[in-house]
């Protein structure tokens, strides 16, 4: 099997203590242009969005560096 692309588009919000909270579950996208566009429409809704692709082969475990597609406001550290 070859290796395929993992896309994923997450947001972010803060508390009432000012950390940041998961807005909505990791979701998983079929392409990179529709992620941008999906967390271009969430950038207005929350306090930080993300999108980020790698190449991935999940059958053996292997997976690329991550690479930001879109990224607005407030991320935590995703390490």
């Amino acid at each position: 099997m070859s290796a395929s692309k993992l896309i994923v588009l997450m947001a972010f919000d803060e508390n009432d203590d000012g950390e940041l909270i998961p807005a909505i579950e990791p979701k998983q996208v079929e392409t990179e242009d529709r992620a941008v566009r999906e967390a271009r429409a969430l950038a207005a809704r929350h306090t930080g969005v993300i999108a980020w692709a790698r190449d991935a082969d999940p059958a053996v475990g292997e997976y690329g560096p991550p690479v930001e597609l879109f990224k607005h406001g407030k991320i935590p550290d995703l390490e």
